[in-house]
């Protein structure tokens, strides 16, 4: 299995790179694909970070490859962490409509290339901001059950964490989620949270305790008075400002102290990329596993009687092919109305692309077309989906491991050999050839892969005449 990160060169980019490797979540034999732009500094800065985790990583690193093109990106799952961010800056308010103008064109491209020239099979998780539009973009490409934004995720992990810290318990006896839109609009669902070695009783009156008896009408209003305040104070007294989070209850500190670490200029990174491995490791691990994210839905669910329809945080279930099924119960009333008043402000944010519940995918129709992702990403546009035979002619150090070292790239990518034949060696080197059937796409990417293997000294390959 192998992973590209888009954007890899970005404080979160770099992030998940690197605990991609750390967390030895890809083996020595996969392939992690760092993606910049051509050009510019992105792209000088890939080669440069690429020799920097195999200087940190060596003894457990997978292969380590650069691409500079769109068209080149090829991996089974891809991080869509590339786009502009918004400034980390104190008192500097983001202007989202200005960043989701910018970072459209480039979830587009990326989207396009991935659909005309991917296998069909790729699994997007999405970091870059806006999530929800990036979300909308590529599932357009697609298909929307190939696509999640782990910004749900990574709220639901935050959540979890601060009632955690009030219980005076470790996270990983907290269950619960977080919903809706990422940032201000999020939702937490207080109603899904369960807490280890509590019964039902003991769990209501713990929450009960938590929330002080506040209501989700208000959370809007709260988080606006919360970062006036912190703004006012990071300036000049940064520790008073972190202390007076801590003074606030779990859900508001969801959103006050990401929102107050982005503001000191530290930003997000570690925590970001940590959820976004989580996905990752999820997905190549072959198990359903129940996470939150966002996704396009297609009223796979109700919530107080209506359907929801379009991009909006919810627990899925996530697998290898991505995400299969919602997992919502009815939620509280207050927790309902706040969900639908984040699916109206994400659906307002789509709707100048045509993305809309209403628009559906640009020129399409309703948004239940989604499934049906576009025809770039169903035809095999170019032939990336016709199968041919290959010839690949190896020369390779003649010790022990390169065989295996070379199989391995091939099975660990579903394409088995024809054949495989050695030849005579000489100055420490031997002759190997490999036959297999692969598309055009593919087939670049095995020898690509097999290029890049330390005993492999040079690789050549022809089609085989039908």
């Amino acid at each position: 299995m192998d992973v590209a990160v888009l954007g890899a060169t970005g404080d979160v980019g770099r992030q998940v790179c690197a605990q991609v490797i750390e967390r030895r979540v890809l083996p020595t034999t996969s392939r992690l694909q760092l993606v910049g732009r051509p050009g510019g500094s992105s792209g000088r800065a890939s080669y440069g970070l690429r020799a920097d985790l195999i200087d940190a990583y060596d003894e457990h690193a997978p292969l380590i490859d650069v691409a500079l093109d769109p068209a080149d990106v090829v991996a089974d799952v891809i991080v869509l962490a590339a786009g502009r961010t918004a400034p980390a800056t104190a008192g500097v308010v983001t202007d989202r409509a200005a960043l989701a103008a910018e970072n459209q064109q480039v979830f587009a491209s990326y989207a396009r290339a991935i659909a005309e020239h991917g296998s069909g099979h790729e699994v997007v998780i999405v970091v870059a901001n806006p999530v929800e539009l990036a979300v909308a973009t590529v599932a357009a490409e697609l298909g929307r059950h190939r696509v999640i934004g782990m910004g749900a995720w990574l709220d639901t992990l935050r959540f979890r964490r601060e009632i955690a810290v009030a219980l005076g318990l470790r996270r990983h006896r907290v269950g619960g989620f977080v919903a809706g839109q990422h940032g201000d609009d999020l939702v937490p669902l207080w109603s899904t949270v369960r807490i280890s070695g509590l019964d039902a009783e003991e769990r209501a009156r713990a929450v009960a305790g938590l929330r002080g008896g506040r209501s989700l009408d208000e959370f809007g209003a709260e988080i606006s008075a919360a970062q006036a305040e912190l703004g006012g104070l990071m300036a000049d007294d940064p520790e008073r400002a972190f202390a007076l989070v801590e003074s606030w209850p779990p859900d508001l500190r969801a959103v006050a102290r990401p929102w107050l670490t982005h503001q000191s200029g530290a930003k997000t990174a570690s925590g970001t990329a940590a959820a976004t491995v989580d996905l990752v490791d999820t997905v190549l691990d072959g198990r359903d596993i129940v996470v939150a994210g966002q996704v396009v839905l297609d009223g796979e669910v109700t919530v107080a009687g209506q359907p929801l329809r379009g991009v909006l945080g919810v627990p899925v279930v996530l697998g290898p092919e991505g995400w299969s099924r919602v997992i919502l119960d009815e939620p509280a009333e207050e927790e309902a109305r706040r969900l639908h008043t984040a699916a109206d402000r994400i659906d307002a944010l789509l709707t100048p692309w045509g993305l809309g519940r209403d628009g559906g995918v640009p020129g399409s129709g309703p948004v239940d077309r989604w499934d049906a992702g576009s025809t770039r990403a169903t035809t095999g546009i170019g032939g990336a989906r016709t199968e041919q035979r290959w010839v690949a002619e190896l020369t390779g150090d003649d010790r022990t491991g390169t065989l295996m070292a070379v199989a391995s790239v091939f099975a660990s990518r579903g394409v088995s050999f024809d054949s495989l034949h050695t030849g005579d060696t000489r100055d420490g080197a031997g002759d190997i050839t490999v036959t297999f059937t692969a598309s055009e796409r593919r087939q670049r990417l095995l020898i690509r892969t097999v290029a890049r293997l330390q005993s492999v000294r040079q690789v050549r390959v022809r089609a085989v005449a039908p």
